[in-house]
């Protein structure tokens, strides 16, 4: 579960008035999960410890995990972001990865956790808030010749009218992330 703002989510555990995402109860505080490192832009790393939090009713239990994060990766949602966009507009793996200082590997399978049935999750997400923020986005959108590269441009989109329609003074891929829920790349298939 991907939270903007992890001072805001705590204050709504402490209070009681956060909902489970599987049922209709409250989570509760129920302590932390482990300390990650996560590779930001450049040389930049972000440490966080999560908050854990316990529904009273089902008694299923959810990481909060800032959205500045993917989940399950090693990599901010910035950086992952930057290479999604690389690829939209025409580079290759190994570029990104030489760009973004990152193995090819790790960049190859990024590129991978994009296939089209997420790209078009991903675009339903963008053209939700896109509506909910300015509808004018969706009236002349950049052309991009990919699914993915209309998702994001609205996402983006999105993104800066919101910081401007209310001040919000979050990073436009912390907020990419939350539109996003935390799943800027597909989850892993499951055999």
């Amino acid at each position: 579960m991907v939270v903007s703002c992890p001072q805001r989510a705590e204050r709504a555990l402490q209070a009681g008035t956060m909902s489970c995402p599987r049922c209709t109860g409250r989570l509760r505080p129920y302590g932390h999960g482990r300390t990650r490192s996560v590779r930001g832009m450049g040389g930049a790393r972000l440490t966080v410890t999560p908050r854990r939090a316990r529904c009273a009713n089902c008694a299923g239990t959810q990481i909060l995990l800032p959205t500045e994060l993917t989940v399950r990766r090693a990599d901010s949602t910035e950086v992952i972001g930057n290479a999604l966009v690389a690829k939209v507009n025409g580079a290759g793996f190994r570029a990104i990865a030489e760009r973004l200082d990152r193995p090819a590997s790790t960049v190859r399978s990024w590129l991978r956790r994009v296939p089209d049935a997420h790209a078009r999750w991903l675009y339903r997400r963008a053209v939700d808030r896109a509506a909910t923020y300015d509808r004018e986005l969706l009236v002349r959108p950049a052309p991009h010749k990919t699914v993915l590269g209309h998702a994001l441009n609205l996402l983006a989109g999105a993104a800066l009218r919101l910081r401007e329609r209310f001040g919000v003074r979050i990073a436009p891929w912390t907020l990419i992330g939350f539109f996003a829920q935390g799943r800027l790349l597909a989850p892993p298939l499951i055999n």
